[in-house]
């Protein structure tokens, strides 16, 4: 794409709003438009580096063995009232009702929705495990919105939910995305470090947070050293292998790691003083075991090898690919801007013609930007896309 033909909005100054260095940089460098209080447009700049970062989360997903569905953002009441989340939820829940009078509401998460669609469908064992994950845009109406897209209203969201006979398997399942999340994230060239955390409003009684160190970020996090050092599982590791999972989930955790919300003070002062690492982290992953805490109520079961019917284990396991932009540059940058990791940056190169108008240098830019194109060099799989600028202006 030339980029005098570009759509490219930047600003020369930092906007009043913008109070961390994600939320200035995206704006003045025309990635982003706030549209209303946490909620913003995405520009062409912004989509390209949000699109590259599904690509990499959708191809992980894909590789664990979790399967590609799309939920709608809007959702019946009925859903949530069957689980009895409806009214516990609190306000960060949109509730609308349409022209029939029917409750609706914007969804801030799946649970329900997705227990309804695998209870319609799915009755045997024999149909388990089973893993369906969507990228879909959520609303949660938070009282304070800020910091640009690190805690909007309106965000993107990847969601999977695993579906297994028994704790066992159900293990396993998390498992296979806790590793599958320690592989994206270095894809995106990030440290993210997963840490013990509260299950919050899903519930469950198994969680963990995958948090990238800045000084920017909202937790307080408590950890070994020896986290940054950590090996990530290779390209080829075997996601059936339940054995090599659980060892690798054991390395990830063995050590002291958790967020100011679970930090033990009796714990942390076992960890030898040279070893520990206190800083400031940003949540980019979360994953939870809840058992049978939707199934049971409503109502998702299957039948065993002995044909009685009992309630399917579950799991769910978000990231938030908006969010993640956000992230990745408050981890990654300088006082001159942005610093991409090459994985997720909106453009590979920029090729510059130093003698526009020049006949020769004009044709050997023109020769070079279409063989760099031939090449491959565009957005990660995302096929059409031009992923150099020539500048001709």
């Amino acid at each position: 794409m030339y980029l005098s033909r570009y759509f490219l909005p930047n600003l020369k100054e930092t906007p009043k709003e913008a109070e961390i260095v994600s939320h200035r940089y995206m704006l003045r460098a025309g990635m982003v438009r706030q549209q209303s209080a946490g909620i913003y447009s995405w520009l062409p700049m912004g989509l390209r580096v949000l699109k590259r970062i599904e690509s990499i989360i959708r191809e992980e997903q894909n590789r664990a063995g979790a399967i590609e569905i799309l939920m709608p953002t809007i959702q019946p009441a009925d859903l949530w009232r069957e689980s009895g989340r409806y009214d516990a939820y609190g306000k960060q829940m949109l509730r609308i009702t349409d022209r029939h009078e029917r409750d609706m509401l914007f969804g801030p998460t799946n649970e329900e929705m997705v227990t309804d669609i695998f209870r319609s469908y799915v009755r045997s064992y024999k149909d388990l495990p089973l893993n369906l994950y969507h990228i879909q845009w959520k609303f949660r109406d938070e009282v304070r919105p800020r910091f640009g897209v690190m805690r909007g209203r309106e965000f993107l969201m990847k969601d999977a939910y695993s579906f297994d006979t028994d704790p066992e398997n159900a293990r396993i399942a998390y498992n296979r995305m806790f590793v599958s999340y320690l592989r994206t994230f270095d894809r995106m060239g990030i440290k993210a470090i997963p840490m013990r955390a509260e299950t919050g409003p899903i519930g469950g009684d198994m969680s963990h947070e995958f948090l990238i160190l800045a000084d920017t970020g909202e937790s307080g996090v408590f950890c070994h050293k020896d986290y940054l050092d950590l090996p990530i599982p290779p390209e080829n590791i075997d996601y059936e292998n339940a054995s090599d999972l659980q060892d690798i989930v054991l390395a990830w955790t063995n050590a002291y790691a958790a967020t100011d919300e679970m930090h033990n003070e009796a714990e942390w002062a076992h960890v030898d003083k040279s070893d520990r690492m206190a800083a400031r982290g940003i949540e980019v992953g979360h994953i939870f075991h809840f058992g049978t805490k939707y199934s049971e109520a409503m109502g998702a079961k299957v039948a065993g090898p002995d044909g009685v019917e009992k309630p399917v284990h579950m799991g769910s396991y978000g990231i938030g690919p908006s969010r993640l932009v956000a992230a990745i540059i408050e981890a990654s940058h300088d006082d001159d801007g942005i610093i991409w990791p090459a994985s997720v940056a909106p453009f590979d190169l920029g090729l510059i013609n130093l003698k526009s108008g020049d006949a020769a240098t004009d044709a050997a830019c023109l020769d070079l930007y279409g063989r760099l194109e031939n090449a491959g060099l565009q957005g990660a799989s995302l096929p059409g896309w031009t992923s150099s600028a020539c500048p001709d202006s």
